[in-house]
C-alpha cells in the first residue's frame, strides 16, 4: 500500500488544530470548520440509510464553486451513462456550500480534513468505487487509502500552472503518494499533462481531454431564458460589466469611467464586487464620489438606464454578462488570481483584465485570438487611463468589439466536448472496477 509520509499527517494534524484560531479572525474559516467537524458523521449517517451496495458509487470532490461547475458538467454526462449510479459530491471551501446544495446527488457535504481515520470511516462506511477529484485539490491520504481498497482514483480538468506551489519543495514530495495512485486523469492542455506527471501521476494514465468548464459555461448561458429581467440592464448606451472585483481592480475601474465621463463619451458600467458585504458595498460607494463620479446606484433599487449600478447580490453574474457590450473580470490586480474569462466570452464579448492574468490558460487563450485585452504593471493612475483607452475603443469602434466578441465566443465553442470525453473515462474506470467486484455486475 502507498502510504503518506508521517511529516505530511503530523502537518495535517497541525493546521487542523490552529483552524479554530484562524477562525476567530475570518468568519468563513469558522464557518467552515463548525460545519466540517460534523461532516464525516452525516456522511456515514447517509450511507447507514442510503446506501445501496448493489449499485456502483460515484463520489466527487471539487474544492470550491469553480472546480464544482467543472465537475457538474462531467456529472451530467456521467449520469447519462450511469444512471444506476449513486452520487456523493464532497467540497472543502463555505462559498461552494450552496452550489453544493442544489447538486442533483445522494449526498453531498463537506470534506474532512484529510486524516487517516477520517479517510478510512468515510471508506468504509461510503464504499466507493470510484473517486474523482476535480482540477488539482487532490487529498493524498484519501486518495491512498481509496486505491488500497480498490477504489478507482481519478482527476478531471485536471490542471496545473506554471507557478503552482504543488511543483517546489516541500509540497511535491509530500503530495507525491497521492498522484502516484491516480488511475486516470483528463489534463486539461498538454503542459497540464506534463506538470501531472511532474507530480507524481503516470504518464500513461494521463489523457489531455480539455475543459469541462467551457461546456459548463455554455450550458448556462444556453439556459438563460432571452426574457429574463437581468439581460434588460443592456438595453440603451453600451454597458460594461465589470465582474468578480476586487478593491484594486475597482481604483482602476472607477477611476477609468471618471476618465470617459469626462470625455462626455456615452457609457454605462455595472460593478459586481466578488464580495458584495455591506461593509464593501459602501466603500465602493465613497470610492465613486472621490473618483468625480455620482453615487451608484445599487441593484436593488435602480431602474434600467442608471449609468453607474452597484450590484449587491449574488449569484447573478453569469447572466449580467450577457447584458453586457463589454466586460472588464477581477482579480488581475491583487493576489487572488483573474477570475472566470470564459462566462463573458460564452455570451460573445470581449474582455478586458489586468496583467497579473499568466497562470490563466483561459486568458492567454482569448489574448492569442485577439478576443482580449490585457493591462500592463502600471501605475493605478496610468492602469485607468490605458482601462479608458481599451474602454474608449470598443465605444467608438462597433466593428472591432463586434469582431472580439465574435471571436471570444468562438474560443469557448473550440473548447466544448470536455465533459463528455472526462465521462467516458470515467465510464471506463467504472466499468473495470465492477468487473473486479463481481463479474456479473458489470454486465
Amino acid at each position: 500500500m502507498t502510504e503518506t509520509s508521517l511529516t505530511y499527517r503530523i502537518m495535517v494534524q497541525s493546521a487542523s488544530v490552529l483552524v479554530p484560531a484562524l477562525g476567530l479572525f475570518d468568519p468563513k474559516i469558522r464557518s467552515g470548520h463548525r460545519r466540517r467537524q460534523g461532516a464525516t458523521k452525516r456522511l456515514r449517517h447517509w450511507a447507514a440509510a442510503g446506501r445501496d451496495q448493489t449499485r456502483p458509487l460515484v463520489w466527487f470532490h471539487a474544492s470550491s464553486v469553480g472546480e464544482g461547475l467543472q465537475a457538474e458538467s462531467v456529472m451530467n454526462e456521467l449520469r447519462r451513462l450511469r444512471p444506476d449510479a449513486q452520487w456523493v459530491y464532497t467540497h472543502f471551501s463555505p462559498s461552494a456550500e450552496q452550489f453544493a446544495r442544489r447538486l442533483p446527488v445522494d449526498v453531498a457535504d463537506y470534506l474532512p480534513y484529510d486524516s487517516p481515520a477520517a479517510a478510512e470511516v468515510l471508506l468504509e462506511a461510503l464504499a466507493p468505487d470510484l473517486l474523482v477529484f476535480s482540477k488539482l485539490d487532490l487529498w493524498p491520504e484519501l486518495a491512498t487509502r481509496a486505491a488500497a481498497r480498490g477504489t478507482a482514483v481519478a482527476m478531471i480538468a485536471a490542471t496545473v500552472s506554471r507557478g503552482s506551489g504543488r511543483l517546489r519543495w516541500p509540497a511535491r514530495p509530500l503530495l507525491r503518494p497521492g498522484y502516484g495512485v491516480v488511475s486516470a486523469a483528463g489534463a486539461i492542455s498538454s503542459e497540464d499533462s506534463e506538470r501531472l506527471a511532474r507530480l507524481g501521476v503516470a504518464g500513461d494514465r494521463i489523457l489531455v481531454l480539455g475543459d469541462p468548464r467551457f461546456d459548463s459555461v455554455m450550458q448556462r448561458v444556453q439556459s438563460v431564458r432571452r426574457d429574463d429581467p437581468l439581460l434588460r440592464w443592456g438595453e440603451g448606451e453600451a454597458t460594461l460589466v465589470a465582474g468578480s472585483t476586487w478593491p484594486e481592480d475597482e481604483a482602476v475601474i472607477l477611476e477609468a469611467f471618471a476618465i470617459l465621463q469626462r470625455r462626455r463619451l456615452a457609457s454605462r458600467l455595472m460593478l459586481v464586487p466578488h464580495e458584495p458585504t455591506a461593509a464593501h458595498l459602501v466603500a465602493v460607494e465613497r470610492a465613486a464620489v472621490r473618483a468625480g463620479l455620482m453615487r451608484p446606484v445599487r441593484l436593488s433599487n435602480a431602474v434600467v438606464g442608471a449609468p453607474l449600478v452597484l450590484v449587491d447580490r449574488v449569484g447573478v453574474l453569469a447572466t449580467l454578462y450577457g447584458a453586457g457590450s463589454m466586460a472588464y473580470v477581477g482579480g488581475g490586480f491583487g493576489r487572488a488570481g483573474l477570475h472566470s474569462v470564459i462566462e463573458p466570452a460564452a455570451w460573445g464579448v470581449p474582455v478586458v483584465f489586468g496583467p497579473r492574468w499568466h497562470d490563466s490558460r483561459d486568458a492567454e487563450v482569448l489574448l492569442q485570438a485577439g478576443a482580449a485585452e490585457a493591462l500592463g504593471e502600471l501605475s493605478r493612475r496610468e492602469a485607468a487611463e490605458s482601462l479608458a483607452r481599451v474602454w474608449e475603443g470598443w465605444l467608438t469602434n462597433d466593428a472591432r468589439r463586434l469582431i472580439q466578441g465574435r471571436r471570444a465566443r468562438q474560443v469557448v465553442e473550440g473548447g466544448l466536448g470536455g465533459a463528455r470525453r472526462s465521462a467516458e473515462l470515467l465510464d471506463g474506470l467504472i466499468s473495470l472496477r465492477l468487473l473486479q467486484r463481481s463479474p456479473t455486475l458489470g454486465q
